[in-house]
């Protein structure tokens, strides 16, 4: 096969169907071995990278191309964690020594206060196409039947056509001379759903297109969506899963496990987070490090890694109560994008902790709870990671704590 696949009679991407699903761990090892014999280096058939044990039926078709095996991160759990009244651990899949252990003692402190209390304000994902007319004058004209009673609905009803979860929620629309953006946005159930609405956006501009003939799609995704990039759409509309968590962390706490105080906290947060961000020109970026625990558990719970974009905006906020001998904190992310069908949660690694959750598949009577509770999960863990990282910033244990648990010793060369 190796013979047949080097002299180009079977394509190396196509091993796995030439040599049928009892097979696939070997059609991985034959495209290990080409690929290995093929590159410079020739380390990659022998190298540390694991191939066997692994269902590669779940990946074939759905999570990646040309596979040469597994990469496995280290996977810790946090906490638990009082959210909501009840007692979560916080899963999180990393290589950042000290980030578990903070966010464990951001949960101690936060538990003691009675635990993390969770809001869903907002629950759409957004496609944007970008669709190109003749003149502006037709553009606008587009734009205007878009927000008119016939327009929505015509739009509503093909979109909805495409699936029993698809609900069109709103559609939002700018113009940049002839060419128009409308950000459809819609309910997804407990998928992420990005598949789902791209579906429904194609159909629905199926049904725009015999309204405005001479209108050309140029693109499903216009970047009005706005998907994996920075935009300040996203942290002002949101996009996925809108949440804000609040809890209030008693001084005595503060101090004895957090080693600052009330006061430290709030005048660091300001600085640092509003201010410093500010004058950063941050967009939706108002935190000391969202991005850390969100996409560890992203990652845990088979979540797309690059949402992180956009799912780790969060304005962290902190303010004394009671005559300043406690503390009110909250963290608000408006454009959390998770889901718990689909994508990587179909490997079993990432079903597991899904189940561990409590949330693994589509909720069985209330369609998308399972994705919205996720959700609130990575917000009140986000929390407890920024309470013990502005803590340990205010109380200057930031740089000693990593040099004693975040430096690889197996790297290091010898002093000579």
């Amino acid at each position: 096969v190796i013979l047949l696949a080097q002299n180009g009679k079977i394509a190396m991407y196509a091993l796995e169907k030439v040599l049928g699903m009892d097979e696939l761990e070997r059609a991985v090892r034959i495209r290990r071995a080409l690929v290995s014999r093929q590159s410079r280096t020739k380390t990659l058939e022998a190298s540390d990278i694991p191939l066997v044990n692994y269902d590669y039926s779940r990946v074939l078709g759905a999570c990646c191309e040309n596979v040469v095996g597994y990469i496995p991160l280290p996977l810790g759990i946090a906490g638990p964690l009082n959210i909501d009244g009840q007692m979560i651990h916080i899963p999180m899949a990393t290589a950042e020594g000290t980030l578990v252990a903070s966010t464990s003692r951001g949960c101690k402190a936060l538990n003691a206060g009675g635990g993390v209390t969770t809001v869903l304000t907002q629950d759409g994902m957004t496609r944007g196409p970008a669709i190109d007319f003749p003149s502006v004058t037709l553009a606008a004209q587009a734009k205007a039947w878009i927000a008119s009673e016939e327009g929505y609905s015509t739009l509503k009803t093909a979109f909805e056509s495409t699936s029993r979860f698809a609900k069109l929620q709103s559609l939002k629309t700018t113009l940049a001379g002839r060419t128009l953006f409308v950000r459809f946005a819609t309910a997804t159930g407990d998928a992420m759903g990005m598949n789902m609405i791209s579906k429904g956006t194609e159909k629905a501009l199926e049904a725009m297109q015999q309204q405005f003939p001479d209108m050309v799609t140029l693109a499903l995704s216009g970047n009005y969506c706005t998907d994996k990039k920075p935009a300040a759409i996203n942290w002002i509309e949101g996009r996925g899963k809108s949440v804000v968590a609040e809890a209030v962390v008693p001084g005595k706490v503060v101090k004895s496990v957090l080693k600052t105080t009330v006061e430290a906290l709030c005048n660091l947060n300001t600085k640092k987070n509003l201010v410093g961000s500010a004058m950063a020109g941050s967009i939706g970026g108002f935190n000391a490090h969202a991005a850390n625990i969100l996409t560890a558990m992203f990652i845990a719970t088979g979540q797309d890694p690059a949402q992180n974009v956009e799912s780790s905006n969060c304005i962290t906020l902190m303010e004394p109560i009671n005559d300043g001998q406690d503390l009110l904190m909250t963290v608000s992310m408006p454009s959390i994008e998770v889901g718990t069908v689909g994508g990587g949660t179909v490997l079993a690694p990432q079903q597991a902790v899904l189940d561990m959750l409590g949330i693994r598949g589509a909720h069985p009577t209330h369609p998308g709870q399972n994705a919205q509770a996720l959700a609130r999960m990575i917000a009140a863990a986000v929390m407890a990671g920024e309470l013990s990282l502005i803590s340990a910033l205010a109380a200057g244990h930031l740089i000693r704590a990593h040099m004693a648990h975040n430096r690889s010793q197996t790297n290091t060369p010898a002093a000579s």
